[in-house]
């Protein structure tokens, strides 16, 4: 009997790709849009949060292309444009005027982009860690981009995102350096951000007149000891959105859903509930 992959949920095609997401739960709906490390599902990003977050909403989690277990189209082109609509896809397909939106990192720049273009598709934003704002690459974003295929590699890398070293266990090592290599992952994955990769980061930039404009509540999260992401980018974030507010988590890295997964859900789950009962 074949063992089945957890990482692997249902099959839709949003905006032409055939997309694999993970649909739990019932209620409000709640899109949540994962980060850009190598081998990065959707699953292994929010693994800890889908089964809490499902249990009062309906959460939506797909494989932006270029990652997880969506299609790779041969020849396709790898930038906001095809991501912002691939997931107004995703709710078109689904049926969704509108949804909350978490987006982590790589996903908070989506998640940026995404209420700016369509503001009317979006209720609340979370964003985690989130890029979308100018900022000078940093040591660890030019490394997790520039990964190159090996355990060892993938070790470090992971050094990188959590502060927490006990979490980089050599088990996590092996099964993100595995999802690393199947096929077609470290092709698209290295499409995506050669280098120079400060242009990546200046790429995936909303326009601050347009962030200052949202009228979306938002809340802005972040671990004071990021050393992909700077916290700079969350400080800004939460002066130019107007209907902001900031948490940041002290003794923690890049991962905030995973190093602090409990506190992390019930913050996302209150801050969508005052939306709930004011609704």
């Amino acid at each position: 009997m074949t063992k089945h992959n957890p990482e692997i949920g249902r099959s839709i095609v949003a905006a032409g790709i055939r997309t694999n997401l993970h649909d739990q739960g019932e209620g409000p709906p709640l899109l949540m849009i994962h980060g850009s490390g190598p081998g990065v599902s959707a699953w292994a990003n929010w693994r800890l949060s889908i089964p809490v977050l499902a249990q009062s909403r309906r959460v939506i989690a797909p494989d932006m292309v270029g990652f997880g277990f969506s299609d790779r189209p041969a020849g396709q082109r790898y930038g906001m444009d095809e991501w912002v609509r691939q997931a107004v896809g995703v709710l078109d397909e689904l049926d969704l005027e509108r949804a909350d939106v978490v987006g982590n990192s790589f996903g908070g720049a989506l998640a940026l982009a995404l209420a700016i273009r369509h503001p009317d598709r979006v209720r609340r934003l979370v964003l985690m860690g989130s890029v979308g704002v100018p900022f000078e690459i940093t040591p660890g974003l030019d490394a997790v981009w520039g990964y190159e295929p090996s355990l060892e590699t993938m070790r470090r890398l992971l050094d990188i995102f959590a502060y927490d070293r006990s979490l980089a266990t050599d088990e996590l090592a092996r099964m993100r350096y595995e999802a690393s290599i199947r096929p077609g992952f470290q092709e698209s994955f290295a499409a995506m951000f050669p280098a120079p990769r400060q242009r990546w980061v200046d790429a995936m930039c909303s326009a601050e007149a347009d962030i200052r404009a949202l009228p979306h509540e938002t809340l802005v999260l972040h671990g004071r000891e990021d050393q992909v992401i700077p916290l700079a980018n969350s400080l800004t974030l939460a002066q130019w959105i107007p209907n902001s507010q900031l948490h940041v988590f002290g003794h923690c890295g890049h991962w905030t859903q995973i190093e602090h997964a409990g506190r992390f859900n019930r913050l996302v789950d209150d801050f969508l509930t005052e939306a709930d009962t004011a609704s």
